[in-house]
């Protein structure tokens, strides 16, 4: 069990980074709306510039800590609960704008992850 948890911090830690800091400013089929980066995801969801920036350094620093969890346990739980609310919030956001569910695939699937750290 131990093993799945740690694969699955690896997973979601990797991801966000991934996300947030290699291909923020790329087009993915993921964006909400007809965004093609991330200041226009965000936009379309009608948040503002600022809003973007904390909400990417928090999920920048809980993926850190996602991967400081994997040799501090109890840091996992923290960054899983508080990633998980924040893929519960994107969640929110493509249902908001009536995005296809493949838009959202990617923060459910990072929200289940989460909740099987916890669980885990």
């Amino acid at each position: 069990m131990k093993m799945i948890s740690i694969a699955f911090q690896i997973l979601v830690a990797l991801t966000i980074l991934n996300v947030w800091i290699l291909r923020r400013g790329r087009v993915t089929p993921f964006r909400g709306g007809a965004a093609k980066n991330m200041r226009e995801e965000f936009a379309t969801y009608g948040l503002p510039f600022w809003f973007m920036c904390v909400i990417g350094s928090l999920k920048v620093a809980l993926a850190l800590a996602l991967l400081v969890g994997i040799w501090i346990p109890g840091v996992a739980q923290y960054a899983a609960t508080g990633m998980g609310s924040l893929m519960l919030g994107a969640l929110i956001m493509h249902l908001k704008i009536k995005d296809p569910i493949l838009k959202a695939l990617p923060s459910i699937s990072l929200l289940a992850l989460c909740v099987g750290i916890l669980l885990l």
